[in-house]
């Protein structure tokens, strides 16, 4: 299963240096949020519009060291979310690419993701 997750570039940078991701959320809520192809645009909106400094990463879920679980929001609701509960290994990173709003600060297109190495 192929999953996705926005974060600011410098974030990412430091999962990069540091060559893993513990996001604040795995300290606060015990868990990193991801998204499915089709719910990354609304959680972008949602979350994070008007941001420009983001970038999405597609993650290989078979790869993940951490135990994955489909599952409701926080919040509430019936449609079910991956959360990652431990930190991403980077060796499942597959892609990454800029996600970037429209002039009205929404986020209406999926961001062209590029492959990359994690290793070097």
């Amino acid at each position: 299963m192929i999953l996705f997750h926005i974060l600011t570039a410098s974030d990412w940078e430091r999962a990069r240096v540091e060559g893993t991701y513990r996001p604040e959320s795995l300290n606060h809520e015990g868990f990193i949020h991801f998204s499915m192809r089709d719910q990354l645009l609304r959680v972008a909106n949602t979350l994070f519009q008007g941001k420009r400094d983001l970038v999405v990463i597609e993650v290989e879920s078979a790869l993940l060291q951490a135990p994955l679980h489909l599952e409701p929001p926080l919040e509430g609701g019936r449609e079910l979310f991956p959360h990652l509960y431990g930190a991403l290994n980077l060796d499942a990173v597959r892609a990454v690419g800029r996600l970037s709003p429209e002039g009205d600060g929404a986020f209406v297109r999926f961001p062209d993701l590029h492959p990359i190495s994690t290793h070097g």
